[in-house]
């Protein structure tokens, strides 16, 4: 009888710890399918270990993968599982919570859920301050994410010292060429510029767009979002060649990044739309306006953002040829 008599040995499953880092680079390198793989499968490991703690890090990392990829409800479903499982495990004022808050609330402002939202960074903030003290990068964080908050909600003199804040604290920290210094300068400009000073939120901005594009090359979604206000900027002042050219720019990277279907493209699209009406270009006006509401439809149903989305599209039916028009 030949060969080894003796047992293969049994194949020995990854730990979530493992799972967990695997799962953040490939999210890192934009390969989200693999991703959500690896961070489901930490997920069932934790539970098989009884670990609590890797089971809710597995699960806020899966939630925010979801709510990246604009998978809005199932993301919210899991962080309202989570945060409860993270106050027993880890307390009720740890880093922990505070990360799972600070993940929560970004959702919440993209499905226009403010309230909730403020009240899930003012927690996080509460946390970390105390934790961590006030000169900490995460600290910074959230301020940043309160005014994107501010800004999102329409309230900019209360939001432009929370993106000061950010901006000085990091700055401080990280020095002035950092990305996430020019991410916060980014959020402070479009808070002044809606505190009636465009000139200097250009300055601004355009600080931050070479900071990005240096560290991150053409195609990242901070180049976007940095040349989506820069267009918002050029299209007040009458300059709709420079605003056109940004707004295209701005929604071809994000469509390159995020995906063409995705509900953050959709501030760009009805800006875009606003911009080809003013140009009497009826059909691209409404091709803008019919594709945001097609998107937020979808993904985001009471976001306030499909309104005005809605009435673009019906605004821009009428102003079609009647040959092109769709029916009612």
């Amino acid at each position: 009888m030949s060969g080894d008599p003796r047992p293969a040995p049994a194949a020995v499953e990854p730990s979530a710890e493992t799972l967990l880092r695997y799962g953040r680079k490939r999210r890192a390198e934009n390969a989200f399918a693999a991703a959500e793989r690896a961070f489901r499968a930490a997920v069932a490991q934790a539970r098989r270990d009884g670990s609590s703690a890797e089971r809710v890090r597995a699960q806020w990392e899966l939630a925010s993968l979801w709510r990246a990829c604009g998978g809005y409800r199932k993301a919210g479903l899991l962080f309202a599982l989570t945060l409860p499982t993270a106050e027993r495990t880890f307390g009720p004022m740890s880093v922990e919570v505070a990360t799972v808050c600070n993940e929560w609330g970004v959702l919440g402002k993209y499905t226009g859920r403010f309230d909730q939202a403020e009240a899930l960074y003012r927690r996080a903030l509460t946390i970390l301050e105390t934790a961590r003290g006030s000169e900490h990068e995460d600290v910074a964080a959230i301020c940043h994410n309160l005014g994107g908050l501010a800004h999102a909600r329409g309230d900019h003199q209360a939001g432009e010292p929370w993106a000061r804040r950010a901006a000085e604290v990091r700055a401080r920290l990280l020095g002035e060429d950092h990305p996430r210094v020019a991410a916060d300068l980014a959020a402070w400009a479009a808070l002044v510029d809606a505190c009636g000073r465009p000139g200097e939120a250009e300055v601004l901005l355009r600080r931050a767009l070479a900071v990005f594009e240096a560290a991150y090359g053409p195609q990242h979604h901070d180049v976007a979002a940095a040349l989506h206000n820069l267009a918002a900027i050029a299209h007040r002042r009458g300059d709709l060649a420079t605003a056109q050219a940004h707004y295209a720019r701005a929604l071809a990277v994000k469509d390159a990044v995020l995906g063409p279907g995705h509900p953050e493209s959709t501030i760009t699209l009805i800006n875009l739309g606003a911009l080809h009406r003013a140009l009497d270009q009826p059909g691209q006006a409404h091709a803008c306006y019919s594709r945001a509401v097609e998107v937020l439809e979808r993904a985001a149903p009471g976001h306030p953002h499909l309104s005005v989305a809605r009435r673009g599209q019906a605004a821009t039916r009428t102003d079609l040829p009647t040959a092109r028009r769709e029916p009612a």
